[in-house]
């Protein structure tokens, strides 16, 4: 009886023990992982297209504990996004609305990641005759008077953005013109439809590269200085949102601009494209890209 009643006793320690280590360790794993472990980055569509995103956000995850909720859309609806609250975190590449979105207190602690450039596409036969054409806006200018078919994402991203100042260099105004489509799209689908109707369009090169097996583009013009297309990671301000994962976002935006994020965007795509699909520029001055 002696017997039973010490192993009772000897059982009922060792429970004991075991739920006061599992209690212990759910303490400190708490504390370990963050208190919000979900973060929504709103971000352009040539970062994901690219593959990009598949390579950085695993690293990310397992570095910090966060996961990240992406969201790929263009660079206008991403900061429209961070206006309404509906992200913790963006990845942009529309510097003149990046601009406005800090100034108007959406935003803080623009940083520089990198950049790659814009380049106008369009089928073999190149009816507007723009192959190696110096000037974007020139480029632009002769598709217009040829009537070519031009695809454009219309959807106020980072790209149209440019688009619409090349356009506006060139003197042209495109909108009502039955040569001009607005598709609506993402990057990596207005490259499929552009490919389809052999038309011509503006895209980052980062995108074309990742889907150029696929495509029956060629690169027409690029080059100009006008085509350079630069990426800034961005948190959204708590002060207008008190909900807002600061912590997550914060970390998110560190991540991007450190050491070691910015060696794997160095060489990303060279393996397997012969070039990287992006240059990285974290503590680098926009006035010195592209010299």
């Amino acid at each position: 009886m002696q017997i039973f009643r010490n192993s009772k006793v000897i059982v009922m320690l060792m429970i004991a023990a075991l739920l006061f280590a599992f209690g212990t360790s759910n303490v400190f794993a708490a504390k370990a992982a963050p208190k919000q472990k979900n973060i929504i980055m709103a971000t352009t569509t040539s970062t994901q297209d690219s593959g990009l995103l598949d390579v950085l956000l695993p690293i990310f995850e397992k570095k910090t504990g966060y996961f990240v909720k992406t969201i790929s859309v263009g660079s206008g609806q991403a900061m429209k996004m961070g206006e309404r609250g509906e992200a913790d975190v963006l990845l942009v590449h529309s510097p003149d609305a990046e601009k406005k979105f800090i100034a108007d207190g959406y935003g803080v602690n623009r940083q520089l990641v990198m950049h790659n450039d814009f380049i106008i596409l369009g089928p073999a036969a190149d009816p507007a005759k723009i192959k190696g054409v110096k000037s974007s806006a020139e480029a632009m200018k002769m598709i217009a008077q040829a009537g070519s078919l031009f695809l454009s994402r219309g959807d106020n991203s980072g790209t149209n953005s440019q688009e619409k100042k090349l356009w506006k260099t060139a003197g042209i105004n495109p909108e009502g013109q039955k040569w001009y489509q607005q598709t609506g799209l993402g990057m990596g689908q207005t490259l499929n439809v552009t490919s389809e109707k052999q038309g011509y369009t503006l895209a980052d090169r980062g995108t074309y590269l990742a889907m150029k097996k696929t495509l029956s583009l060629n690169i027409l013009v690029e080059g100009d200085a006008a085509l350079l297309n630069i990426y800034h990671v961005i948190e959204v301000n708590v002060a207008k949102w008190p909900k807002v994962n600061v912590a997550g976002a914060k970390a998110f935006a560190n991540f991007m601009v450190s050491k070691e994020t910015q060696e794997i965007i160095k060489t990303f795509g060279v393996s397997k494209f012969g070039s990287p699909l992006f240059f990285p520029d974290a503590g680098k001055r926009v006035e010195d890209l592209g010299k």
